[in-house]
């Protein structure tokens, strides 16, 4: 009697075994199978940041570029500004006001309408003849004699040379 209870013993060892083992590979394919999905769904992620992140690169190599380009604007402003004040500081304008008024008014009113038409030319608008005809920057305009070279560098101004009547490579009609 003991073999049989000893028989009954092992087959109800061995057969628990065998569930043990059949319920964790059930488990563990399940888990493969979730691990699996996680995977997935990581590698999707990791694809999308990788493409945000080129993107953000590029859109900051252009703020960048416009940085650079706004702090170069701002040193030719700082520049010309600097230029406008060693000019201002050369006359006393109060005593010149008082002495010759109507001389300054004359000099303060055109300079006046030179830097209007220098608002109006960065605004698009069409160029007179005599600024056209400009051999140089000051006489384009003395107000704002660096706009003459952008201009020139833009295409928008055609250059009218002495020996002949040619136009820089890059001109368009001028205002255009």
């Amino acid at each position: 009697m003991l073999k049989i209870y000893v028989m009954i013993f092992l087959i109800g060892l061995v057969s628990s075994i065998g569930y043990g083992a059949y319920a964790t590979w059930n488990n563990m394919q399940d888990k493969i199978e979730l691990l699996k999905e996680n995977n997935a769904k990581l590698e999707m992620a990791v694809q999308t940041q990788t493409e945000t992140i080129k993107t953000m690169e590029k859109n900051v190599q252009a703020v960048n570029a416009e940085l650079n380009t706004t702090n170069k604007e701002l040193r030719r402003t700082r520049t010309r500004n600097k230029i406008l004040a060693k000019k201002i500081e050369q006359h006393d304008m109060g005593m010149l006001g008082a002495v010759k008024p109507a001389l300054v008014e004359r000099v303060i009113n055109k300079a006046t309408v030179k830097s209007n038409r220098c608002f109006e030319l960065m605004s698009g608008a069409e160029f007179t003849e005599k600024e056209r005809s400009a051999k140089n920057a000051k006489s384009f305009n003395s107000e704002c004699p660096w706009l003459y070279d952008d201009f020139i560098t833009s295409g928008r101004l055609l250059i009218v040379r002495e020996e002949s009547t040619t136009t820089h490579p890059n001109s368009n009609k001028a205002g255009k």
